[in-house]
């Protein structure tokens, strides 16, 4: 496909340098400039929205139609920041003997590292809002998957941003993606990837004191279907919902709940929907593309037979798809019955199209069996029980909570986690907010004393 620079440590630091460098410039950039500087980016995005859709299908290997929709939100993403510079203000406080004035500043150089499941559609919402705020930018792309930031990178210039606003440094995660991290050049980081690499970027950061401004870690959302819930349309979401990128994403709800009367029932539907879901190359366009790499396939594989082997029965598919001759990292959609809350497959993150079905007895088991993860990203909550869909959404102890629908992603809605699945807030205002600081500047208003030559009484010109 391309060969591309391999980034390491003297590589990395000449980008910190140039972003270092160029910040002071960029941030004295008016905010109706910058604002009109990320609209012609969005501008330039969208006139190329084909060519970029067709490049992340071949970077990531998923189905066009889903690139496609992908890039869609890279330039909505844009769009929605480019008009957000402005609208970065402080506020007047008053206090004794004047008045602060808080203004929002930006952070200064921030090192961004984004992962390989949704390579330019997660990198478009640390860079939008960061480029927003006023910040310059490193950013390092998964080795598996950079081509798409690279080549907005390069589209940043075209359109008038000053060279060195943003930076990418196609490397490994070990030299250039560790090395950003701990660098004493960077003011802020942000981060998204796996629960173990996540914590060793806090480690390297925490050396340099260099704020972690957001950090998406991993995920094992639950679906939590009750019985007056519409079962068809549960188990439809279920199967895309693991099946759409092919499990590849933290926000995948592989658990799925169901009352006990009702798990054969929704199982069936399930199976009969991943039964008809076409698995190829992503240029074809089928419902669902290969893994990202063997190492990624291999892991799946592994998961899929220890649940066999911890005694979970595979209701559908379970092991390689697609081609006869063995080529691809390719796997069948795989649905699981028979789990049990402790085994691996339903407390650890698999990141590939393989669900669960568990039995619940009643509302309060279901809750609590959702909530006995160490995650906390999202879930979503199935009835036509409006007070119900209420009660359950506030206690469920995640961030996002969908009523009978898959929920998602949207720019002006924040999303993150908490627990093991970070913290920090993609999308809304709340994410420019946090690639931003606060400074508060005090102005002293002495009480006004005797006019200039007269000796008149202090109380009555006060009451002036």
């Amino acid at each position: 496909m391309a060969e591309i620079p391999r980034a390491g440590v003297g590589e990395t630091d000449a980008a910190v340098a140039r972003a270092k460098e160029t910040f002071p410039a960029w941030r004295a950039v008016a905010p109706g400039d910058r604002s009109v500087l990320l609209h012609q980016l969005a501008d330039a995005l969208a006139d190329r929205q084909e060519d970029l859709a067709k490049l992340e299908a071949r970077n990531a290997g998923k189905p066009i139609s889903d690139a496609r929709g992908e890039m869609g939100m890279v330039v909505e993403t844009f769009r929605y920041y480019a008009g957000a510079p402005e609208r970065l203000t402080g506020k007047t406080i008053p206090v004794a003997g004047g008045v602060d004035m808080t203004f929002r500043e930006p952070l200064g150089v921030v090192g961004l590292i984004t992962p390989w499941n949704f390579p330019l559609t997660i990198a478009s919402w640390k860079i939008a809002p960061a480029l927003a705020a006023g910040n310059t930018i490193v950013a390092k792309p998964s080795a598996e998957t950079p081509l798409s930031t690279l080549r907005v990178a390069r589209l940043s210039e075209e359109v008038g941003m000053p060279p060195g606003v943003l930076n990418v440094v196609s490397g490994f995660g070990a030299d250039a993606g560790a090395h950003l991290a701990g660098h004493s050049g960077i003011d802020g980081l942000a981060f998204c990837g796996s629960v173990a690499t996540g914590r060793e970027v806090l480690a390297a950061a925490a050396a340099r004191i260099t704020p972690v401004v957001s950090l998406e870690l991993g995920g094992k959302s639950a679906k939590l279907v009750f019985e007056d819930a519409d079962l068809g349309a549960a188990a439809d979401a279920a199967a895309h919902g693991v099946t759409y990128n092919a499990g590849q994403s933290c926000g995948t709800q592989s658990r799925v709940l169901v009352p006990r009367s009702k798990v054969d029932e929704f199982a069936e539907r399930v199976r009969g929907v991943l039964a008809g879901v076409r698995v190829g190359r992503g240029v074809d366009d089928p419902d669902m593309g290969p893994l990202v790499s063997e190492a990624q396939l291999e892991r799946v594989l592994g998961y899929i037979e220890s649940g066999r082997a911890e005694g979970a029965q595979v209701a559908h598919g379970g092991g390689r798809g697609a081609r006869p001759d063995g080529r691809g990292f390719f796997v069948e959609p795989t649905l699981f019955v028979g789990a049990r809350p402790e085994m691996r497959i339903i407390r650890e993150e698999i990141f590939g199209p393989v669900v669960s079905v568990l039995p619940f007895d009643s509302e309060e088991e279901a809750i609590e069996i959702a909530n006995a993860s160490e995650f906390g990203l999202s879930a979503s909550v199935w009835t036509r029980d409006l007070a119900r869909a209420h009660r359950v959404a506030r206690r469920l102890d995640v961030s996002v909570v969908a009523v009978n629908g898959g929920g998602g992603f949207d720019v002006e809605s924040p999303w993150g986690g908490v627990k093991q699945s970070g913290f920090g807030r993609e999308g809304g205002i709340e994410s420019m907010l946090q690639y931003s600081r606060v400074k508060a500047v005090w102005i002293d208003i002495p009480e006004a004393g005797p006019a200039a030559g007269g000796g008149g009484d202090m109380s009555e010109e006060r009451s002036r």
